[in-house]
């Protein structure tokens, strides 16, 4: 089964809000920006509900003043963050969620996509073979990112990347 929705002021943050809230072992995402609260405080309460919240963001995510308070939180609540310094853009807007299901498309998990922005999110459920996939990706993405250190500073060195999972 699939979900669309459309913003500026459509149900795209609706339709993420309630997935989220409907997990209950797994949530991988994939973010280029990190702005919503309504996003941040879901992904807090699975995570306190005892799903695995894990998360990649782009290296300007995690350095952008109007990103940290959304991502210092979730690293609070003891959600793993992995920095992707390894590539130019870490462009990606996904969420896997229990091995089954997937948010993607151009909605990035921001007040702006919400309220601004002509996004769409595609929600598809009962796609194991799909979610394994992205899943893949995540771990892939994943080895070439670092963790995020909340209480660091300084830029870290950017790791190096094959530019295809078959290099």
């Amino acid at each position: 089964m699939a979900t669309v929705a459309f913003s500026p002021n459509g149900d795209g943050t609706r339709v993420i809000v309630e997935e989220i809230g409907r997990a209950r072992h797994q949530i991988l995402m994939q973010a280029y920006s990190f702005t919503s609260w309504p996003i941040e405080r879901a992904l807090v309460a699975a995570r306190e509900r005892g799903v695995d919240v894990e998360a990649i963001f782009d290296k300007s995510t995690l350095r952008a003043r109007y990103s940290r308070a959304q991502v210092r939180d979730l690293a609070a609540h003891g959600v793993p963050i992995w920095d992707d310094l390894s590539v130019s853009i870490a462009h990606n807007k996904v969420m896997v969620i229990d091995g089954d299901d997937v948010i993607t498309g151009s909605f990035n998990f921001t007040q702006a996509a919400q309220r601004r922005n002509a996004e769409n999110v595609l929600l598809i459920r009962g796609a194991a073979a799909l979610a394994r996939a992205y899943r893949s990706d995540w771990r892939w993405r994943q080895r070439f990112s670092l963790p995020f250190d909340r209480t660091a500073q300084a830029q870290r060195p950017a790791a190096r990347a094959p530019t295809s999972q078959g290099d």
